[in-house]
């Protein structure tokens, strides 16, 4: 189900590199999500624990490294040589089952466990689909679908990415996305998330950094640093290099309020992962202007449940204000004819070394219905920043 140490997404490696970085002795905890409330099958857990087990013998090759070294040029020879050393560790994975409940911790040193929440999530997606016998509808129809896709996004000139790794029906059906979107003559595919299959066909990996990021920075630095401490440690890192910032953590307008011409001049634009994107552009846009900074010289990557229709209509509200993206996920590597899990794992415990004491971590997002960790961490974030509980 995990074909490579690369099947996994670029932000999770260029995450760690920082980590390993700055943060060695970083501890971290994560825990699964199921926010559509599916029922999973006796011996789901065991079956995927299964999986986990396989992916000890996974190992970054010569020839992978040599790619990693030619495209990803932020990645350092220190990070690409820990990288070669690098296995995963099962035992940092706790997982079983109550009744139809799957339970699922991550445990350990940040900088090694960081990499687990995209193929675990990938593992559990297949898993089931393949444990209930759940049928896809025929490689023929899936490649219509596909290339339908990529001619609609051609047409109307969508950029996009492929950000399907992590609900995905299966790795098949994700190679054979990936396959028919780039045989499109006109396509307009600029990339995938997956750094397994930007290896495998060619094409650039895509990623910068996500919401686990700012939650590590607000048990660092308290909430109200988070968003400015987040943003300088990953400039130390990278300086300017991966210059998309995420900015809906604590919510856009607080990530706004300390958003100023300094960092709105140093970051190449923003992901826009939750909320209304129509609003959100204006809002950005507004933003910029008030700064005093031209906002067609910056960009939008929109990545909050996006399917091509959607995309179409957002890039038409664009209309040249703003330069756009788009990473399209679930509907690209898992519109085959089922439901697909409505899952996630997110950090939810972190602490600087091992003799500070474990701080809870939420991340609010501009949408109720992403809100994750602790009921009244949650509560003490939003009355820190006066919005209304949850």
């Amino acid at each position: 189900m995990i074909q490579s140490i690369l099947d996994n997404d670029l932000y999770k490696f260029t995450m760690q590199q920082a980590v390993h970085m700055l943060y060695p002795r970083a501890e971290a905890q994560y825990e699964f999500t199921n926010r559509g409330l599916t029922s999973f099958p006796d011996g789901f857990a065991l079956a995927v624990k299964k999986n986990i087990e396989k992916m000890a013998d996974l190992r970054l090759s010569k020839d992978q490294k040599a790619f990693l070294k030619k495209t990803c040029y932020f990645l350092t020879p220190v990070y690409l040589d820990y990288l070669e050393s690098y296995t995963y560790d099962p035992g940092e994975v706790i997982i079983h089952q109550d009744k139809d409940r799957l339970i699922l911790h991550i445990k350990g040193l940040w900088y090694r466990t960081i990499l687990w929440e995209v193929p675990l999530m990938a593992i559990i997606s297949e898993t089931f689909f393949k444990i209930t016998n759940q049928k896809p509808v025929s490689v023929k129809e899936r490649n219509s679908i596909n290339r339908n896709k990529a001619r609609k996004l051609g047409a109307n000139d969508v950029k996009f990415a492929d950000f399907g790794t992590r609900r995905r029906f299966s790795s098949q059906n994700h190679e054979i996305l990936i396959r028919d979107l780039v045989s499109h003559k006109n396509h307009t595919l600029n990339g995938t998330s997956n750094v397994h299959f930007a290896h495998q066909f060619h094409i650039k990996p895509i990623g910068t950094l996500a919401h686990e990021w700012f939650m590590f920075h607000a048990v660092l630095h308290g909430y109200q640093m988070a968003n400015s401490s987040a943003q300088d440690a990953w400039v130390s890192v990278f300086h300017g290099d991966l210059g998309i910032v995420l900015p809906d953590t604590y919510t856009t307008d607080v990530f706004f309020s300390t958003f100023d011409t300094f960092y709105a001049k140093l970051f190449d634009g923003v992901r826009q992962d939750s909320g209304d994107p129509f609003l959100f552009i204006d809002k950005i846009i507004a933003h910029y202007k008030k700064l005093h900074i031209d906002p067609s010289t910056k960009t939008i990557v929109f990545s909050d449940n996006l399917d091509v229709e959607k995309a179409i209509q957002i890039h038409r509200h664009c209309n040249g204000r703003i330069r756009d993206a788009y990473g399209i996920g679930t509907n690209l590597t898992n519109d085959v004819g089922v439901t697909p899990l409505n899952i996630v794992i997110k950090l939810s415990k972190a602490r600087v070394c091992a003799d500070k004491p474990w701080r809870n971590t939420v991340k609010l997002s501009d949408d109720i219905g992403k809100l994750t960790g602790d009921l009244e961490e949650l509560k003490t974030c939003m009355g820190l920043f006066h919005l209304p509980d949850p």
